[in-house]
């Protein structure tokens, strides 16, 4: 945890523009695998912890818009709890640790709520994610479970966002953290990156490096040779010569706060000139964003940027024709480059995706496109200094795309489709760091992970 001084403010600031009411955060609890008792490792929700700090089940928060305070609920552990899982701090002292100004039970939230509910008091909370959650939301406002998620508060979400979206110095340390960890699993992958060896071999390893420091990956490992596609989760191909492999991995901090960082890297150790010419373009467009990015500029303008910077790769290389700034304006690469160049990070490695991605990554000014891989842009709107994002451009070869459009003839004035068939067993692509906004333009965060061709096959020939 920070200073409890450090939740006080934020829970200050929070109050400070909503209108009247109680906020209400649920934490979450624990879910089951297969049977009650044999749960999934914990993980907090993010919205509580930003506010409350707390990182363990049974907790709930409370701020009273109207009265300026913030009460902590939760149950006492019973000598049951102590017998299974240890000794716990009581809900006063934890109260202490979170800056709150009062504690109760869980039972007096349930009091506590329906008198609000008695005085006609608005209550806020955010869009649920768990069912257990939204069941509890209904028991406690009364809102059929089926209207729970479409009646949160808009204008808490508003908040949350504004304010979880600048990062504090403290949170841009603890997703360095997170980088740096990531360095570790991402060296190790590619040394063990060699002919013959299973991809579950190496998925497995890395997400053992970020438990050794204490944390889980802050999302399933993405680890394949059939990188054309795009959340590839699993493993079980044996790697083989002539393959780029994909590794789109991170980890959590003691504090959950996230790394996300993709590196492809040939198979064996040494990039063959097919894939040292679509690796060279698919860095140019992440160095590209990497210029472009600053306070005032849009996310969906670097994206576009970076696009260009693809289809004029492309042209180059006749898997596409025709003028590069029409294709994008197009959407044609999007054959090539289907998804968005980055989203936002934080608690969450899509962070605060929960709260509705538009919500996070669009606003008033700038609204997400209709357009084919445009489409699925998370991040779209005027950055500002201390949002920390992602930028992740790819070329990939997906045979099923490929063939649809060529049998619809779609953009057969931008697209070479005798060349581009001869690049179906090809895979794909990405590239992927973690990006500070700065003052006067970004910084990436966090040990530097190899991402040249010489520095990538420089830590690829370091095996044991």
């Amino acid at each position: 945890m920070f200073e409890s001084s450090v939740y006080t403010k934020r829970r200050k600031e929070l109050t400070g523009n909503l209108s009247s009411g109680i906020v209400l955060l649920p934490g979450n609890e624990d879910s089951s695998m297969n049977y009650k008792a044999n749960t999934y490792h914990f993980r907090q929700d993010s919205s509580f912890l930003y506010f409350f700090g707390l990182d363990r089940q049974g907790l709930a928060g409370v701020i009273d818009i109207d009265e300026n305070r913030s009460i902590l609920f939760g149950n006492d552990a019973g000598i049951d709890d102590i017998i299974w899982e240890g000794p716990r701090p009581t809900i006063v002292a934890l109260g202490e640790k979170a800056g709150a100004e009062g504690s109760g039970s869980l039972n007096e939230l349930d009091d506590f709520i329906e008198q609000a509910i008695v005085k006609g008091r608005k209550i806020h909370y955010l869009p649920p994610y768990r069912t257990e959650k939204i069941l509890r939301i209904e028991k406690w406002t009364g809102i059929h479970h089926n209207k729970v998620i479409g009646q949160a508060s808009k204008e808490l979400i508003r908040e949350v966002v504004r304010l979880r979206s600048v990062k504090s110095p403290g949170e841009i340390a603890e997703i360095e953290k997170a980088v740096d960890i990531a360095y570790e699993m991402h060296t190790v992958a590619m040394k063990m990156a060699m002919p013959g060896v299973y991809e579950r071999e190496i998925a497995g390893l890395i997400e053992g490096l970020a438990l050794a420091h204490g944390n889980p990956v802050s999302f399933p490992v993405i680890l394949s040779i059939n990188g054309q596609t795009l959340h590839n989760h699993y493993h079980g191909n044996i790697l083989k010569d002539g393959r780029m492999m994909v590794t789109d991995a991170g980890s959590e901090t003691d504090m959950h706060y996230a790394s996300d960082i993709t590196r492809s890297v040939p198979v064996g150790g040494t990039f063959n000139s097919r894939q040292k010419d679509i690796y060279e373009i698919v860095l140019a467009a992440l160095q590209s964003s990497a210029e472009s990015i600053r306070p005032g500029v849009t996310y969906k303008e670097v994206h576009l940027e970076s696009a260009g910077v693809i289809c004029r790769g492309l042209t180059e290389m006749g898997l596409m024709k025709g003028d590069p700034q029409e294709a994008v304006r197009n959407g044609a690469h999007a054959l090539f480059f289907p998804h968005g160049l980055g989203h936002m990070l934080g608690l969450d490695a899509h962070d605060m995706e929960d709260l509705g991605e538009d919500m996070v990554g669009y606003d008033d000014e700038v609204q997400r496109s209709g357009q084919f891989g445009l489409a699925f842009l998370r991040l779209g709107r005027r950055l500002q200094k201390g949002f920390v994002l992602t930028s992740e451009p790819g070329i990939y070869f997906i045979p099923a795309l490929i063939d649809k459009w060529r049998s619809e003839k779609k953009f057969n004035e931008f697209i070479n489709y005798e060349k581009v068939e001869s690049f179906k067993d090809f895979g794909g692509i990405r590239i992927e760091d973690d990006i500070l906004v700065t003052e006067a333009g970004c910084r990436v965060l966090g040990k530097p992970v190899p991402k040249t061709i010489a520095e990538i096959e420089d830590t690829m020939k370091q095996r044991s």
